[in-house]
């Protein structure tokens, strides 16, 4: 049994999808958790999912912007206290063939996916240091190891974290402050439900298990890679996509 009881928890993009599964899953385990993301009135709805066992609070900042990342990790701090495990989850998608992709949707995707994990765990990663314990889990995709046409910026920030993810858990180990990441596949998300149906049966017969995943398969991913079942571990990406890339 996988036992959170004290641990403080803070999960960016955690207002629906994969980062509310992934929130719910270390909280349902005794983690206290602070929810991050720039919808303030999602994130606070979201919050309110959680009432009952623990502590939950609800955060509003922009990850890309490190005076709000700042506040949100000086007010979990604050409120919950020390930071012991950490999932960037924050991100998003302006897709477009590279011909005809903008900067501006470039630089906005490059910005919230990558440099928002890089402000968030430089400053969540300091107390970690000094503790000698943390959990960083980053959430990456399985298009940052492929490729996909049409995401070539979504493509090159998920790539950019799983580098992140390899360079920052040797600099951190010898402080025992492990950092993992997932990449999940094709997951039954609001974005996938509005393919068209032929869109999806193409993704279908990518898939050997023959199903889309779904938010509960990556967060227990994460709840396994945040766990002490995971001591041993770093460095290292779940691939979570239903035997899509072998």
């Amino acid at each position: 049994m996988i036992d959170l009881t004290g641990k403080v928890a803070m999960v960016t993009g955690g207002s629906r999808g994969i980062g509310h599964a992934i929130a719910g899953r270390l909280y349902d385990h005794g983690a206290n958790v602070a929810l991050v993301d720039i919808d303030e009135a999602g994130v606070t709805a979201a919050a309110a999912d959680f009432a009952g066992k623990g502590k939950v609070i609800s955060l509003a900042a922009d990850v890309s912007a490190v005076e709000q990342v700042e506040s949100v990790v000086a007010e979990t701090e604050s409120q919950l206290g020390q930071i012991d495990i950490l999932v960037n989850n924050a991100g998003l998608t302006r897709d477009g063939m590279l011909v005809r992709m903008g900067e501006g949707d470039w630089d906005l995707v490059l910005d919230v996916n990558l440099k928002g994990s890089f402000l968030m765990t430089k400053l969540v990663s300091r107390g970690m240091m000094k503790r000698r314990s943390g959990r960083v889990v980053n959430v990456a995709s399985v298009v940052g190891i492929i490729g996909n046409k049409g995401q070539a910026n979504y493509a090159a920030s998920k790539a950019g974290l799983i580098g992140f993810t390899k360079a920052v858990a040797k600099e951190l180990a010898s402080r025992n402050v492990l950092i993992n990441a997932v990449a999940p596949g094709f997951i039954d998300t609001e974005m996938t439900r509005k393919l068209p149906d032929a869109a999806r049966e193409v993704l279908m017969n990518q898939i050997p298990l023959e199903r889309l995943g779904t938010p509960e398969d990556v967060a227990d991913a994460v709840l396994f890679l945040a766990s002490d079942l995971a001591s041993y571990i770093t460095g290292q990406v779940l691939v979570v996509d239903g035997g899509m890339v072998m």
